[in-house]
C-alpha cells in the first residue's frame, strides 16, 4: 500500500503515543518546511490524510458529527495501521540531494 510521507508521518506519531493522539502534534510535520504554508492549506492537508486513512480502515478517528460536515479531534491506530507502522519504521529515510 503506497502512503504519502505525510500519512507515514501520522501513522509513526500515533504509534509512537499509546493513546489517542491529538490532531494538533501533527502539525509539527510542517514545522521543519523552509516554506512558511498558511494554517488553513497545512490544516486541510492534514484532514485529507487523515480521512484517508480512516477509509483504509488504519486509523479511528474520535470527535463530533454534524449534518454537513465531520469533525476529527484526536486518532488511534488500529491492528492493520500498528502492522504498517512498524514497517515504516523498518524502512530506509530518503535524503533530500538534488539532481545537477
Amino acid at each position: 500500500m503506497k502512503l504519502s510521507s505525510l500519512q507515514k508521518y501520522i501513522l509513526l506519531q500515533s504509534f509512537d503515543s499509546k493513546n489517542k493522539l491529538d490532531r494538533k502534534v501533527l502539525l509539527g510535520f510542517y514545522g521543519s518546511s523552509k516554506k512558511k504554508l498558511n494554517r488553513d492549506i497545512m490544516v486541510n492537508s492534514i484532514t485529507n490524510s487523515i480521512e484517508r486513512l480512516i477509509k483504509k480502515g488504519l486509523i479511528v478517528g474520535f470527535g463530533e458529527i454534524t449534518k454537513e460536515k465531520i469533525y476529527i479531534n484526536k486518532i488511534r491506530l488500529t491492528k492493520e495501521g500498528r502492522v504498517l507502522a512498524k514497517k515504516a519504521l523498518g524502512e530506509q529515510r530518503r535524503l533530500p540531494l538534488r539532481n545537477r
